[in-house]
């Protein structure tokens, strides 16, 4: 090969590549991608992980990776390249900031967490999650609390850690259930004698709280 074929090979491959500015690594053209509204380019795979970056960061208006400059990323530009997942979230994400903060509220069930709407309508107290089907105050926005009402609840510290838990003792109190000294599970009495079984089948006296060996060495 001669000189100038050399050459003109090179500069061949010099213009089917670049270098991507994100990750500085050299990338084929086909895996480039532009900013839309601005002169800027980088790989893929650095613009799918800079706008899951920016989705992690609740931040649905993306712009250019470039400070200052006046490119954006819009959902339906990026569909191409992106995941559905990411895409679906993004949408999702747009979706909700178009709510009112006022509005706006999550299922207070941490393994839910699905964004509700108050409509600030009618004022009502027992509802059910639509995404998990589990019952919460609506009014207090947190997990239904049977027995006692919202203004009792709201009474308690707002930074109590274990405020749930002392809304169920509270319950329990009121309905006169008590805790199996084995498993610590609530029960009920309705009827019949002392003794019980819990549901791990450890028998013992309600009104004591003692297993039938404790009675026995009385």
């Amino acid at each position: 090969m001669t000189e100038n074929e050399m050459a003109s090979s090179t500069r061949s491959e010099t213009s089917r590549s670049f270098v991507c500015e994100i990750c500085v690594e050299t990338k084929q053209r086909n895996e480039s991608f532009s900013i839309k509204g601005c002169s800027h380019t980088y790989c893929v795979d650095c613009t799918v992980k800079y706008v899951d970056s920016k989705l992690q960061e609740n931040v649905t208006s993306i712009g250019c990776p470039v400070a200052d400059c006046g490119g954006s990323l819009e959902p339906e530009y990026c569909r191409d390249i992106l995941p559905e997942e990411a895409f679906d979230k993004w949408g999702k994400a747009l979706c909700e900031s178009l709510i009112p903060g006022a509005q706006k509220f999550y299922c207070p069930f941490k393994d839910c967490s699905a964004l509700l709407i108050d409509d600030a309508g009618e004022a009502i107290r027992e509802s059910e999650c639509p995404n998990c089907h589990r019952l919460f105050c609506a009014q207090c926005k947190v997990a239904w609390h049977a027995g006692i009402e919202c203004a009792d609840f709201q009474k308690l510290h707002k930074d109590e850690p274990e405020s749930e838990d002392i809304i169920l003792m509270k319950l329990a109190q009121n309905q006169k259930w008590n805790r199996c000294p084995n498993c610590k599970f609530y029960v009920e009495k309705k009827d019949g004698c002392s003794y019980i079984r819990c549901r791990l089948e450890f028998g013992y006296n309600m009104s004591c709280l003692k297993s039938l060996e404790q009675l026995l060495e009385l």
